[in-house]
């Protein structure tokens, strides 16, 4: 299983583009926890913390495209670094001057957000250029959704050493000090200073004017809501049942599973398209999300996390090549960088839907919504199906010689955006 993991990361570069973008998504992926921890030490309440977080993922969304499309058009360096640095200097402008004055904090908050670089569009743009076969191009993307999963369960605990060791006025700082310091790992390497953009036509749409990735985003809308939902319902259940120490078991559980299944789904190569593929992925997930109603005790429940988990990494990883597909020529860093928003802005609407629900019904109604939510999901791509089937067309530059020294099996592999 390991092998074509271990060829991908011998690979001249990819082992330090994985590495330096992972350090660099560090204060993005602890930016809620560290947020709250902090103005929890300065007195502050709850619900101004949840809104200063909330303040930052809204901004980190909208951020996400709109430097997506910047390093498309002018390459990855005069983007990344920059944005990287504004947005460690705008938390340290949070942390330095606390929640007084109030406006000033929301301020830094949004700017943080804003400006936080599209690392991750950015490296699923460079895996072609730097691994050159289209098969060690989709075990890359199922290494590197393993490797988010990773990020997201270590980064916490990064943030409570932090604040156990010194302060959470220090992890906010210490851990953006880091992630530039990632960033620039990237941005100096040389795949990421000879990367360009493949030719694109002028269009204020960018990205979106592609049919495929308008269905992707909508299914991934979903993919987002049922994950979200699950973080609100999993409150009231363990409440019932040991408090803390349950809810942290269960999380952990979804992310264990998801780690499990995202490593044996890109240990292999999977024969038929993508898109068939991914319905059938998806409407897996769904199904594994339905247990979750039984509410069983606590062991039995994080197991069934575990499984609830298994195949959102797979998930994830097969979008990822339907996104390479039909992102636009020249778009490729902005598309992928829509997914990162729209899975954001999904787990933000589970969990303010999730809270009603909870409230009206209790944890088995909240543990209903991701089942009804991954259920459209598969609903849309079915609907749509012919969309994400269809001919690609102009989003894909046929493979040649020269930008395919290689010879990718199949003819649609995008190479429109290498160095």
């Amino acid at each position: 299983m390991s092998a074509g993991y271990l060829e991908i990361l011998r690979a001249r570069h990819a082992a330090r583009l994985l590495t330096g973008t992972l350090v660099g998504r560090l204060p993005n992926a602890t930016a809620a926890i560290a947020i709250v921890l902090f103005v929890r030490a300065q007195g502050g309440t709850y619900s101004l913390a949840g809104a200063l977080a909330a303040v930052y993922g809204v901004a980190n969304a909208v951020g996400q495209p709109v430097l997506g499309r910047l390093v498309d058009l002018h390459g990855q360096p005069r983007v990344q670094l920059p944005s990287a640095v504004l947005s460690a200097l705008a938390m340290a402008v949070f942390a330095f001057t606390g929640t007084d004055p109030l406006p000033l904090a929301y301020v830094a908050v949004a700017a943080a957000g804003l400006f936080t670089p599209p690392l991750e569009g950015g490296l699923r743009a460079l895996w072609p250029s730097v691994l050159r076969r289209e098969d060690q191009v989709h075990t890359a993307y199922a290494m590197d959704a393993v490797a988010q999963e990773v990020m997201f369960t270590v980064g916490p605990l990064l943030v409570t050493l932090c604040v156990s060791l010194w302060s959470a006025q220090v992890a906010l700082v210490v851990l953006n000090v880091i992630g530039v310091l990632g960033a620039l790992s990237v941005v100096v390497s040389p795949p990421s200073r000879a990367w360009r953009s493949g030719p694109r036509e002028a269009h204020w749409l960018g990205a979106l004017r592609s049919p495929g990735l308008l269905v992707l985003l909508g299914a991934f809308l979903f993919v987002g809501i049922a994950l979200g939902s699950i973080t609100v319902a999993s409150v009231p259940y363990a409440d019932e049942r040991g408090g803390d120490a349950v809810y942290g078991w269960l999380m952990a559980g979804i992310g264990l599973g998801a780690l499990v299944g995202g490593t044996v789904y890109g240990a292999r190569q999977w024969a038929g398209e993508p898109a068939w593929r991914l319905r059938v992925l998806v409407g897996l997930l769904a199904v594994c999300y339905l247990p979750l109603t039984l509410m069983p005790g606590a062991v039995a429940m994080t197991l069934l996390m575990v499984l609830a988990g298994v195949f959102l990494a797979p998930v994830i990883a097969c979008a990822f090549v339907l996104v390479d597909r039909h992102a636009p020529a020249g778009t490729v860093t902005e598309a992928f960088s829509w997914i990162v928003t729209t899975f954001t802005v999904g787990a933000s609407v589970g969990t303010g839907l999730a809270g009603p629900v909870v409230e009206g019904g209790g944890a088995l109604w909240g543990f209903a919504v991701p089942g009804v939510a991954g259920g459209v999901s598969l609903l849309v791509l079915l609907v749509t199906g012919g969309v994400l089937a269809a001919p690609v067309g102009g989003a894909v530059v046929a493979s040649s010689s020269e930008n395919d020294p290689n010879r990718a099996a199949e003819p649609r592999f995008s190479s429109g955006d290498r160095a």
